[in-house]
């Protein structure tokens, strides 16, 4: 028997075998997401639970780059809803013409960012800009990307005790953006985006910096916090809102 068998290996042709050589991998795909939540809960002298979970799918070729967000906040205690915040960043990129130096890495976009927070200072939030962007600083470590263009941005307050029935803000802004990845070892890394937003009655600066360390193979454990600051809020309302999260993603291509 092992002679036949041997006789039929030898007999296939050596071309055959190298259709799938021992060391392939699969080409890299324009394709690329990421899927991580964190949940927690709490019993004894005080019952809550919090959940937050967050989507980034993104389409990046030769010539466009496509990113949509999607992130949830909720909490809730054992007698109501605490916290309940829902965001959607959408980003597409045309990519400029590299034959001139100075258009090099150099992109211009147009950008979506709204919100629905239900106990925020500003239960909806909606911006819509436009500008140029390019990468500062591109390498296997480090990437810093810079941002600015003239955006619309239109708010609701919330309803208070003094303002039952509060009118929108709307706003003509100029938006900045800087958005840095740093490599810090072959499994651990660290990003910060940071965005303001400067309008002729209301101004804000928000931080989302988050620090990611791989546990294997395409999961890893993420810490992030967002803070936001609104120069002008309704009163009885705070200017500052953070929001801190310890969460599990999933990266996959």
């Amino acid at each position: 028997m092992f002679r036949v068998v041997a006789a039929l290996l030898v007999s296939v042709p050596m071309s055959a075998w190298a259709l799938v050589p021992p060391d392939y991998q699969e080409p890299p795909s324009d394709f690329t997401a990421e899927i991580e939540a964190g949940l927690q809960l709490n019993t004894g002298n005080t019952e809550s639970s919090s959940f937050n979970g967050r989507t980034k799918l993104v389409y990046d070729t030769e010539q466009f780059r496509q990113e949509g967000t999607f992130k949830l906040y909720y909490a809730a205690d054992d007698e109501k809803t605490t916290a309940e915040k829902y965001d959607v960043q959408l980003q597409s990129s045309y990519k400029l013409d590299n034959d001139f130096s100075w258009l090099d890495d150099g992109y211009v976009f147009g950008r979506g960012d709204f919100t629905l927070d239900r106990f925020g200072s500003y239960t909806q939030i909606s911006t819509v800009s436009v500008g140029y962007g390019f990468d500062a600083i591109s390498n296997s470590d480090t990437k810093l990307s810079l941002e600015i263009g003239p955006g619309y941005r239109y708010n609701m307050p919330i309803e208070t005790e003094l303002e039952p029935n509060p009118g929108a803000e709307k706003d003509i802004i100029v938006r900045t953006a800087a958005k840095f990845e740093q490599k810090l070892q072959e499994y651990t890394s660290l990003n910060a985006d940071l965005t303001a937003e400067v309008g002729e009655n209301n101004s804000t600066l928000t931080l989302d910096m988050n620090y990611k360390n791989t546990l294997f193979q395409d999961w890893a454990f993420k810490i992030g916090v967002n803070i936001k600051y609104t120069d002008i809020v309704p009163i009885g309302t705070k200017q500052t809102d953070t929001i801190t999260t310890f969460n599990l993603l999933y990266t996959f291509q």
